[in-house]
């Protein structure tokens, strides 16, 4: 059974930082591309960032370019997200996701998701 779980999300004032984890279990986490999406109410879910299996390449949206951080450990089947200078209009569910096949930002493509975890940044 795969289980992705999220943690770390909280209310933060904008301008702080956060560091969300999401630890897997249930599957070759290795071999899998991980990436972060987000939902804002009333919103879609959107790409965020994604890291392939080796961790060697990352991709981000426009929007976190510069402010956020995906990195991954294997040896902890974990995959983080480092979100510096935080503004009001990050607030939203963010979710982990396990994609078995290629690098991808189409929330379609992935195959696994997480429960999600909140952050909410104020003003």
């Amino acid at each position: 059974q795969v289980q992705l779980v999220e943690s770390g999300g909280e209310l933060v004032q904008a301008g702080g930082s956060l560091r969300l984890s999401c630890a897997a279990s249930g599957l070759t986490f290795s071999s899998m591309v991980m990436g972060w999406f987000r939902q804002a109410p009333g919103k879609e879910r959107e790409f965020v960032t994604a890291i392939t299996s080796s961790g060697s390449s990352t991709i981000y949206a426009d929007f976190v370019k510069g402010r956020f951080t995906i990195s991954r450990d294997n040896a902890k089947n974990t995959v983080y997200l480092q979100m510096n200078s935080l503004k009001p209009e990050d607030t939203a569910v963010y979710y982990c996701a396990a994609n078995r096949g290629s690098y991808s930002r189409l929330v379609t493509r992935y195959d696994y998701w997480g429960q999600g975890t909140q952050v909410t940044v104020s003003s």
